[in-house]
Formats: C-alpha cells, structure tokens, sequence
C-alpha cells in the first residue's frame, strides 16, 4: 500500500449480507468519512423525493430570479442533473488560480456556494454540452432550499427533509454539511460510515424500496442511470447525477474525489463500497480492482 492509494474502507454485500469487510489500521466501522462527490447521487435521490412530494419538477425552469433577464431561465433541472446546464465551470482540484470548484469550496464562494454557481455566465446553449461541474450540483440544492422554504441563512426545512425522508427513512446515519448561506453542500459533503454508504446503494439497488416502502419515486433509479455521455477520463458513463460502469447491465456509480465509490450492481445483487485516499494517476486502477471484485459473484439477472 503506497501513501498515494490508501483503502480506508472497502464494504462487499451480496444478497443483503455483508460478505467482505475491510479497514485500515486507523479505521473502525464507527468511523465516519467524507464522500466528496458521491454526495452528488445523494442530491439526486432528495430531488427524487421532492419531485414524489410535487415540489418541484425535473422539466422545471426559470429556476432563479437571477437568471430571469438571460437565457439561463431556459435552463432545467434535469439538465442540471445531466450536467448539461451550459453554464461556464472548471472543475480541476489542483489549479487553485484556474479552478472554480476550490474557489467555490475553499475561496471566494465558500460561505455561499450556492450563489457562486448560479453566478456564473452561460458558456454554451443549455443542453448541448456536457461538463462536470460540483457547482451544478449546489445549484440543484440551493433550488431544492428554496422549494422547502428555507430563507436565507437557513437550513432548518432541508435538514429536516433530508433526515425524515431519507437517512431515517433507510435508517441511514450520516452528517450533511451546509454552508453559510444555509445551502446544503451536495456537491461534495456528507460523512458516513462504510456501513451506511452502503444503505444508500442498497435504497439504489432495491429500486428505491427499503423494507417494504417506497422511498424514491416509481421509475427514479431508472432516471439516475439513464447514460447519455461516457467519459474518456474516468471511464464511466453518466446519466443524472450518478454514473454508470460500462459492462455491468443496469449499474450505478456514486463516486468522488480521491477514489470514493458505492458501486450498485442490480444483476449481481451486489453493493460494493470503497473509500479512501488515491491521487487522480491511481483512480482507474482502482476501479480495475474494484470491477475484479465484482466479476468475483454470478450474475444472477436476466443477461
């Protein structure tokens, strides 16, 4: 194990029982680490909710007054979830001059991360590109604030949708982060143990079921991994806000900086999570190991 690809966590479940368990020295199952993007895939399941709830709509505009005056009103939610929104980003975590998510995070839009993307100018019509982008996503949870009733500075109505509908509701405990400006930062924020990343992918895995109740919407899973990109870099496809692992039918990626991956792998009855510490060079070795560990069970679907 090299200090520039460390497995902190790696959790396997097969068929609802946990069948491989692993932890780094400094670790324990009551450890809980941070998600980075894979908060992203927890922001889609809230808009899932919310949507269920007739808060809001994926084929909704004119999101912002900020954007009333501008071609961006044209832009929807569910380009934004595509990652399709048109809007000018970089999102690169080592040029701190160039990059506009370490600006958002940890610079001038830190305490307001939300405004700091609605901000930026369009760079293409929305819906014909397709850029990654960690302030899309707070755009999303600024908007999905607002529906709630949140004023500015808030995040009492948010916090509470998030625990009642979904972290309570898979009896999952974990920690969101909100910024100054009471926006949920889903771009990059929420601390949980291996364990209960792994009741997430299992809420994914049964179609948005838990225990016999319907958490997501009929047909939101089906949403998520809908890919219309694939991406020369990581090599993954995309679909809303989840990614997609090319080969295994059906499947969804939540995944995040520094090689963060919940793994749903519906014709194996798999979840495999894996967290830890592994500079971008490591990162498709490690889904190479990861994908190793897959091919290990039957696929028990229809393929």
């Amino acid at each position: 194990m090299t200090t520039d690809n460390v497995t902190l966590a790696q959790l396997v479940i097969h068929k609802g029982e946990v069948v491989s368990e692993f932890y780094a020295p400094e670790v324990t199952t009551q450890t809980t680490l941070i998600s980075w993007s894979m908060a992203k895939s927890i922001t889609h399941a809230l808009v899932g909710i919310a949507q269920m709830d007739g808060l809001l709509h994926v084929e909704n505009n004119n999101l912002f007054p900020e954007w009333a005056n501008d071609e961006r009103r044209n832009i929807t939610l569910q380009q934004l979830l595509e990652m399709r929104s048109g809007l000018s980003w970089l999102e690169d975590y080592v040029d701190s001059e160039a990059s506009d998510v370490i600006d958002m995070l940890f610079g001038s839009g830190k305490d307001d991360n939300g405004g700091y993307a609605i901000g930026q100018p369009l760079a293409a019509v929305p819906g014909a590109e397709w850029v990654y982008s960690s302030g899309t996503t707070n755009i999303v949870t600024r908007h999905l604030g607002n529906v709630l009733g949140d004023s500015d500075g808030s995040h009492a109505n948010m916090e509470h949708f998030m625990r009642t509908r979904l972290f309570d509701a898979i009896l999952m405990q974990a920690e969101p982060k909100f910024d100054a400006a009471g926006t949920f930062v889903g771009s990059s924020y929420v601390y949980a143990t291996a364990r209960n990343f792994a009741k997430f992918g299992q809420l994914y895995l049964h179609n948005g079921m838990c225990d016999g109740k319907r958490i997501l919407p009929e047909g939101w899973v089906d949403h998520a991994r809908a890919q219309h990109v694939f991406d020369d870099e990581t090599g993954l496809g995309y679909g809303a806000h989840w990614w997609t692992l090319p080969g295994e039918r059906n499947s969804l990626v939540a995944s995040g900086y520094e090689g963060q991956y919940i793994m749903v792998i519906p014709d194996r009855d798999l979840v495999v999570v894996r967290l830890g510490k592994t500079v971008a060079e490591q990162r498709n070795a490690v889904v190479a190991e990861l994908r190793e560990v897959i091919e290990l069970f039957p696929l028990t679907g229809g393929q």
